[in-house]
């Protein structure tokens, strides 16, 4: 992709004890988070999390009910959204229907005054840059749903903000073309080396794209970092079992322990489920939770596997997600074994997994140290 950059200079967004009230209801509660020059930051979390709300705050369309909010070096609060250096992408793309490619690019620049021969060279870069040159005279109801997307992205491209928005841009497309429109936005970051934030309930599109994820529950933020690291080393119960898919398995029971260091989880109706190495001291003979990825459990017997009867088989193709009964678990245990793996509803498995791979969170849901090796 050639012919186009981003703003003429990048800008940081920054948000210091920012929070947002609709009357009495608390959407945002304390946000402080600061997003670098240039970074690919995704905002994650359930319907109602206040994700979208807080991305309109960043673009001006929701005012701040107290907080400061600054792009670059500028304090923005009472900044009207226009003049915020700001460009934003929404879900249902908003393009003018009777309008064609072009024009649906140029009109905000029409607006400004741009010179015709400057909107012309902006729009044929952004559309070339999108690979959409082809398309410029055809009008949206022509268009398919990834191409209005890339016109939708086009019309903010040429406004050479200092960082983009976007809102759950690839909800509306269908699960082929998501794919591939998510190699499109890691390209045009890629290109434009401009700030972008980016809202989505999809967690593969939250690890695929971004260089910082921002995890949102209730309105707060739970954990900001890398994906690897939310991944590996989440803070809490909520973003463990947020991030990965299928999700996180969670046994909750006592950590009991013997002589010999070693341990076993007893769940609440007393069945104890395995002889456990490494678990945190801290939760000998107290409530706690056992956090198990459904790709680190394996099927081999050995002194610490556990039996298990299986109730349910989803064959992929690629894997095997195999669902099992573990007794005084109020919950399905959820494995994934290679695609090739032969099992039925009905086989007892013997189920095991390494210390390495436990994660454990006290009574409250937060997280303690894991074992390294």
């Amino acid at each position: 992709m050639l012919g186009i950059k981003g703003g003429d200079g990048m800008a940081g967004v920054r948000l210091a004890n920012v929070q947002k009230s609709f009357a009495d209801v608390h959407v945002l509660k304390d946000i402080n988070l600061e997003i670098n020059d240039g970074e690919f930051v995704v905002f994650v979390g359930p319907s109602g999390c206040g994700k979208s709300t807080l991305l309109r705050t960043i673009a001006g369309l929701e005012e701040i009910t107290s907080g400061s909010l600054h792009v670059g070096d500028k304090l923005v609060n009472d900044v009207p959204p226009s003049d915020r250096g700001i460009a934003m992408v929404f879900q249902s793309y908003a393009l003018y229907p009777h309008m064609n490619l072009f024009d649906n690019m140029a009109f905000g620049l029409q607006l400004a005054k741009v010179p015709k021969d400057e909107i012309s060279k902006l729009v044929h870069a952004a559309a070339k840059t999108l690979n959409i040159d082809h398309l410029l005279d055809r009008k949206p109801k022509a268009l398919s749903g990834g191409q209005r997307q890339r016109v939708a992205i086009g019309r903010a491209i040429v406004r050479k903000p200092e960082v983009f928005l976007f809102d759950e841009p690839l909800s509306n497309l269908d699960a082929e073309l998501r794919v591939r429109m998510r190699y499109e936005f890691a390209k045009l970051h890629e290109e434009l080396k401009t700030t972008m934030i980016y809202v989505t309930h999809d967690q593969v599109e939250a690890m695929t794209l971004a260089d910082r994820i921002v995890v949102l529950r209730d309105g707060r933020i739970e954990q900001v970092g890398s994906p690897q690291e939310l991944y590996d080393h989440p803070a809490n119960e909520f973003v463990a079992g947020f991030l990965g898919s299928p999700r996180m398995n969670f046994l909750e029971g006592t950590l009991s322990a013997n002589g010999s260091g070693d341990g076993g989880l007893k769940l609440k109706n007393g069945v104890e489920i395995a002889s456990l190495s490494g678990a945190p001291a801290s939760l000998t003979n107290v409530q706690c939770k056992l956090g198990l990825r459904p790709e680190n459990i394996k099927i081999d017997k050995n002194h610490k596997s556990i039996d298990c009867p299986v109730k349910f088989v989803e064959a992929l193709g690629s894997q095997t997600q195999i669902y099992c009964e573990i007794p005084g678990a109020p919950e399905l245990l959820t494995v994934v074994a290679p695609g090739n793996a032969k099992v039925k509803t009905g086989d007892m498995l013997p189920l095991s997994f390494a210390a390495k791979d436990c994660y454990w969170f006290d009574a409250a849901g937060k997280a303690l140290p894991r074992v390294v090796a």
